[in-house]
């Protein structure tokens, strides 16, 4: 029996090869020169090559532990055993008991300096390093839970707790906290974890470092240690220069584009942090208008005359971008809402609205997987009528999309119009995942206490807007008296709507 892929793939291959000359040999010959078999020696030498190959990708990666004991690498593996026990003499060195704060960070620094230059197979070996190096003492753990298990309810349970939790803390955590410690630290940590990221699902070894991160930089960068500053054309280049790069709902077409968003009708806000002090971590586009917006053109045109702020009664964010791969995980967006909010409204007592224009990115996606869903869904008149509409009767899951493909033509009272409208308020208001809206920016701002006001029919005519969702975009709105009624009933399982919206669902 065989017992291992691996050893499949050595056996038949090797069958293979020594069948080979056999299979080629011409008819008329019978024996082999001697010249042949030294000219099938290179072939036969690549071929040898070949399944050690393929059996070192096939087979399962050695530990760090069992890579530290050897003394020769593998093929797939990046740093010797040599230079792995250096880097991890060097890690090692930065979290020593007897090396200070300072010190420490310096000895990280100089870490970083060689991460910097290693290929990307290098800098995993250290990620790995930091995962089963670093990793909490499993022995230790056990005998303090076990402490604190007994101690419940007597007068040493707050002592076995402290213990508890100091057991819990890794040598890991401490290490990145000296790589933190230096000027570039910070920024070091954040771009070494979104590199990592795109990673996490094939290498389920690296889960403990992404998840310790992700702890870490929820605390650091909590809200209490961040600043909300505006960002205008009269800051500094370098700053406005990272609007452009970061700005992920609207692209930033031109420098009149971005002086458009920046001017006197418009306001921009961003959290930094004090050692990101030029790099906001995420930001917001504001528009102070008179009413709710319906479209973003008038918004994005350059050529617009700025509105009058002073008759302005109605605070439009039409665009929030996080800048920072690295803080996924991380939510500060609830906290910058309310806190331009609390600004614009010491600026401006007028305003009494606070709405969003958004995007809906995932709803041409979720129509075309559940078209057929939604049209078993209408009577029998309304799927007579749409049938009339794109041509066949009873109208199929792919008649109706092929008639969405020119949606932004389709006339107000068209049976085609309506069954869209109604597809993407069933999308935003009942579509839950694990309890939470399936739309990530439906995700977003209800998760922060809006509700599902409004959709707008051709609210985004470009490219991105009808390749997301047909063009259609939505309002969320900030009721700042209903925020945590709202935060109840989604977590009821509920989506907090509008009467349209719910009119829209026919439940």
């Amino acid at each position: 029996m065989i017992n291992s892929t691996p050893e499949w793939i050595t056996r038949s291959v090797s069958r293979l090869r020594t069948a080979a000359p056999a299979a080629d040999k011409p008819a008329e010959k019978t024996g082999e020169k001697a010249s042949e078999k030294a000219a099938d020696k290179p072939a036969r030498a690549g071929l040898d090559k070949s399944v050690t190959d393929v059996v070192a990708k096939v087979a399962v990666p050695r530990s760090t532990n069992e890579r530290l004991q050897a003394t020769l690498r593998r093929g797939q593996e990046a740093l010797s055993p040599r230079a792995l026990r250096r880097l991890l003499a060097d890690l090692q060195e930065v979290v020593a008991p007897q090396v200070s704060e300072i010190e420490g960070g310096r000895r990280a620094q100089a870490v970083a300096e060689w991460y910097a230059k290693a290929e990307p197979e290098e800098r995993r070996d250290m990620w790995l390093l930091m995962c089963e190096q670093f990793a909490p003492d499993a022995t230790r753990f056990k005998s303090a839970r076990q402490r604190y298990e007994a101690a419940a309810g007597t007068a040493e349970e707050g002592q076995a707790e402290i213990s508890l939790r100091r057991a819990l803390v890794s040598p890991r955590t401490r290490l990145l906290q000296r790589f933190s410690a230096f000027p570039e630290g910070m920024r070091f940590l954040l771009d070494m974890r979104a590199e990592l990221l795109p990673l996490l699902k094939s290498d389920k070894r690296l889960l403990a470092l992404d998840a310790e991160l992700e702890h870490l930089f929820s605390t650091w960068f909590d809200v209490a240690f961040l600043e909300l500053r505006r960002l205008s054309w009269d800051s500094p280049a370098s700053l406005i220069e990272k609007l452009i790069k970061y700005e992920a709902v609207h692209d930033i077409r031109s420098w009149a584009d971005l002086k458009n968003r920046l001017d006197s009708d418009r306001r921009c806000y961003g959290f930094f942090h004090p050692r990101l002090p030029n790099e906001p971590l995420i930001f917001v586009e504001v528009a102070l208008v008179d009413k709710i917006s319906s479209s973003i053109t008038p918004l994005l045109d350059e050529a617009a005359a700025p509105a009058d702020i002073g008759r302005a009664t109605t605070a439009i964010f039409y665009s929030i971008s996080n800048t920072q791969t690295g803080l996924r995980g991380v939510s500060f967006g609830d906290s910058l809402i309310k806190h331009v909010v609390e600004t614009l409204t010491a600026e401006f007592p007028r305003l009494r609205t606070f709405a969003t224009l958004s995007p809906i990115p995932g709803f041409r996606a979720w129509l075309a997987k559940h078209a057929g869903a939604m049209l078993e869904r209408l009577d029998d008149k309304r799927r007579t009528e749409l049938g009339r509409a794109v041509g066949f009767e009873p109208p199929q899951a792919t008649h109706l999309l092929a008639a969405l493909d020119k949606a932004t033509d389709l006339d107000a009272r068209s049976p085609v119009r309506q069954m869209l409208m109604e597809c993407a308020a069933r999308y935003l208001a009942r579509e839950l995942q694990d309890g939470k809206p399936v739309d990530p920016v439906a995700r977003f701002h209800l998760g922060n206490g809006a509700r599902v006001e409004r959709l707008n029919w051709a609210g985004d005519p470009s490219s991105k807007g009808l390749k997301q969702s047909y063009g259609l975009m939505v309002n969320y709105l900030y009721d700042l008296k209903r925020i945590d009624k709202h935060r109840s009933l989604l977590a009821q399982g509920k989506v907090p709507v509008s009467g349209d919206i719910d009119s829209l669902c026919r439940d």
